[in-house]
């Protein structure tokens, strides 16, 4: 199973298994005492990240508002030419860094035309035009399976589960330019953004908008092969008849003689027309289906949510690493390995989870804090009270010289 980085629980239930945390042999229950003492520093903790991402979400309202088409009320004074395209550009910039930090995986074009190779479960294959777009993104995160139903193609009448390979989450932000696929109506100004879940690998580029449904080769073959074979039988039946017989007209024995198997192979060919019309309509309400139920947020709702999801995740990070190495890392301390492999194992018997942990990253934060030190590649976490209080000092500087900074350009 792959792992990612992304850990599934919340931060308050962390806490409460944290507090709850015997050690590997249920013998290091922490005392009333201590775990008000954790509580009070977790507290602290998320008070202190909350801080620095409520600025994150200030200055990223301030630069997607040239950009949303839902801005209510619009910039007095947006920019334009060259201060425009400059502005796209970090946009983008700084949401491809806020999907990173979200733990979200950046899918190139090249990896998305080989996931949606192919129709999909659907008996859909999309055609999507890459030229009516400026810029466009797509992340995910999250692999894993789903099941939807689907009719048999002999007994239409009984429903199939089938199991699909998903994303848990998949995002998109483009900005369109002027293409025929879009319509004249289509808003070439604006940066949309899209954030939605369960979504089938191979249907992901649904979600893009000036796609077009494609006849699958298979029936492009069939449908040609109908017509090829019956125009060459009307040749062919034409080149057996006496002269006199089509200067004279035709018998009504040999009309039907002609036209029967033109009419078979034109059936035929309308049954695989007919099939690929069956298609699309299915197409045209899964995407009504996606749009409705798995659609989770759209414009600058997609960067407030991204924007939690990654101060929740720093959040578990940190109380993560200062916990296990508080309560077991001693005076020696733990390397990397070890706190990495503990974490991880006990993620997976709790939760249960394959979680690839970011010890690094952690790690570096708690250091920067002064909440952990390390001597001879060994770390080791400062007392309890000891972090509280260096906490409580980095608060009082927040109001002298305000909280850092994330987002990159900053």
């Amino acid at each position: 199973m792959l792992r990612e980085h992304y850990i599934p629980v919340r931060v308050a239930d962390l806490i409460g298994f944290l507090c709850a945390e015997s050690g590997p042999l249920h013998n290091q229950v922490l005392t009333a005492e201590e775990q008000a003492a954790f509580r009070r520093f977790a507290s602290t903790v998320a008070s202190h990240v909350h801080t620095i991402y409520q600025t994150e979400i200030r200055q990223l309202k301030d630069a997607y508002a040239a950009f949303d088409p839902d801005a209510d009320p619009k910039p007095l004074d947006p920019p334009t030419g060259e201060k425009r395209a400059a502005a796209l550009d970090r946009l983008f910039d700084t949401f491809i860094h806020l999907m990173g930090r979200a733990n979200y995986r950046r899918v190139t074009r090249d990896e998305m035309e080989q996931i949606t190779r192919g129709a999909s479960a659907w008996g859909v294959d999309m055609d999507v035009t890459w030229d009516a777009f400026e810029k466009v993104e797509v992340f995910y995160r999250g692999r894993g399976y789903g099941k939807r139903t689907k009719r048999g193609l002999v007994r239409f009448w009984r429903k199939y589960a089938i199991e699909l390979p998903t994303f848990a989450r998949v995002a998109v932000i483009f900005k369109q330019r002027a293409h025929k696929r879009l319509g004249d109506d289509a808003d070439t100004k604006s940066v949309f953004l899209k954030l939605f879940k369960d979504m089938p690998q191979i249907d992901i580029e649904m979600l893009l908008p000036g796609g077009r449904i494609r006849m699958l080769k298979l029936d492009r073959l069939k449908l040609g092969g109908s017509l090829t074979s019956s125009a060459a039988y009307v040749v062919w039946k034409l080149s057996t008849f006496p002269l006199l017989s089509l200067l004279g007209g035709f018998a009504t024995s040999t009309l039907f003689a002609l036209w029967t198997p033109i009419a078979l192979i034109g059936g035929y060919g309308y049954k695989t027309w007919y099939s690929f019309q069956s298609s699309r309509q299915t197409y045209t309400h899964q995407l009504t289906q996606s749009l409705y139920y798995q659609n989770l947020d759209n414009n600058s709702g997609v960067m407030f949510r991204l924007l939690d999801e990654a101060e929740e995740q720093e959040i578990r990070e940190a109380l993560l690493a200062y916990f296990y190495l508080w309560r077991y890392g001693g005076d020696e301390g733990w390397t990397t390995e070890q706190l990495d492999f503990y974490i991880e194992q006990d993620l997976k018997n709790r939760l249960p989870a394959h979680v690839n942990f970011e010890i690094i990253d952690a790690l570096t934060k708690l250091i920067r804090g002064g909440l952990v030190r390390k001597h001879n590649h060994r770390y080791r976490a400062v007392p309890i009270h000891e972090a509280q209080a260096k906490l409580n000092a980095i608060w009082d500087g927040y109001a002298r010289n305000g909280p850092p900074h994330l987002l990159p350009g900053e």
